[in-house]
């Protein structure tokens, strides 16, 4: 199955388009807007505001009694671009698509573009445009509205593309493929007063930095080796100023993690480590912990499809079905709690080829490279798990 130049121009112009006028997690109305439009022309069965912006659409072939859902996300990053010579560049200032998610649905666009005409497979395809991915709301939030209930499905397959992998290459592995994301807020409060008499203060910025450097050892002294883990302190504030000692210092920051078990774990150190140190200070310390992705853990029989459909995109020499996990987090793996599923990543460009910036850059721009691989990828999948009389695609 091939991608015509004709399709390849148009996804383009979708991606342009998404690209001109990003919007933020739940305020995708426009793009909405857009995505249905594009649908509701191919004629399938187009369903808004689920899960809040969301969108999912039906096409069904014959009378195979397979579902197989094909995923992207819709939302953009809020912050500026800095590519202002980008014929494209966003035109909302402080909001642009840093992560791709506009090259994501242009490449869903051109599969259901691709399926609609040829109608080569025999069953259903749903396709899901989940809202604010960026924050690990927006699967919860249509799985919460019912999604899987209203628009079951056997199967869910996602990607996303990712500077530092060549284009023209695809990625994935079974089980752990990219982390989870808890995120945390230390409270700190001390007693303020002149910087010239700190004995009469209780100095809560000191007593954050001791934090600060305690927490690097959860993962070094607390955490099997084995396991991957990261605990990183990302902001910190106070009440203070030049010449006065702080009352109250707030640390912000996240862990990432893959399994339970160290999740917990994490959690009960940080926890243990802010009331200890807090106390032998004479502070008193409050911490926030929340729960923001679920690790994306590949399911072992979606994987080998997501490989098949790979090789027919970009040839198998060109598939990495192995490849070592991430510690970056993708709201895609809730949808895998539920159902079963794959993900896999597409190459955007390597070093200095276009498409080598990095994600949550503002110079970052996806590669339109990317589009016929994506849009063939999320096709062939299809043509693999809802085969007309038996017999998978090639």
């Amino acid at each position: 199955m091939y991608v015509d130049d004709a399709l390849q121009a148009q996804m383009v112009r979708w991606r342009h388009h998404f690209h001109r006028f990003p919007e933020t997690g739940f305020n995708e109305h426009r793009t909405a807007d857009t995505v249905a439009g594009v649908l509701q022309v191919l004629g399938l069965e187009v369903h808004r505001g689920v899960g809040g912006t969301g969108v999912v659409a039906s096409l069904r072939v014959g009378d195979g009694p397979g579902v197989i859902a094909l995923r992207a996300d819709m939302d953009a990053l809020a912050m500026a671009e800095t590519a202002a010579g980008r014929p494209h560049a966003s035109q909302n200032a402080g909001c642009m698509h840093g992560c791709g998610h506009d090259g994501h649905m242009a490449m869903v666009l051109g599969a259901a573009q691709l399926l609609a005409q040829r109608r080569d497979f025999n069953g259903t395809v749903r396709f899901i445009f989940q809202p604010a991915e960026e924050h690990g709301r927006g699967a919860a939030a249509m799985i919460a509205d019912g999604l899987f209930e209203r628009f079951p499905v056997d199967e869910i397959y996602g990607a996303h593309n990712i500077p530092g992998l060549p284009l023209g290459r695809i990625a994935t592995r079974v089980g752990g493929l990219m982390a989870s994301e808890d995120n945390f807020v230390i409270r700190i409060q001390g007693r303020g007063g002149h910087a010239a008499r700190p004995h009469m203060a209780v100095d809560p910025l000191v007593i954050a930095a001791e934090i600060i450097l305690a927490l690097q050892t959860v993962v070094a002294r607390s955490v099997d080796p084995g396991e991957p883990a990261v605990v990183s302190c990302t902001e910190i504030f106070s009440d203070g100023i030049r010449n006065a000692l702080p009352s109250n210092v707030t640390i912000k920051g996240d862990t990432r993690s893959y399994s339970p078990q160290v999740q917990a774990l994490l959690e009960r150190r940080l926890r243990e480590l802010c009331a200890g140190i807090c106390a032998a200070h004479g502070a008193v310390c409050e911490v926030a912990y929340t729960h923001e992705f679920a690790p994306t853990v590949n399911w072992p029989q979606c994987v080998p499809v997501a490989v098949e459909a790979a090789a027919a995109a970009v040839g198998r020499e060109n598939v990495d079905d192995d490849v070592r996990p991430m510690m970056i987090s993708e709201d895609f793996g809730a949808f895998l709690k539920v159902v079963p599923g794959a993900f896999v990543f597409i190459g955007n460009g390597a070093a200095d080829e276009p498409g080598g910036v990095p994600l949550h850059n503002g110079a970052y721009d996806f590669n339109d490279g990317v589009l016929p691989i994506g849009a063939r990828y999320f096709a062939e999948v299809v043509r693999r798990r809802l085969p007309v009389d038996g017999a998978a695609g090639g």
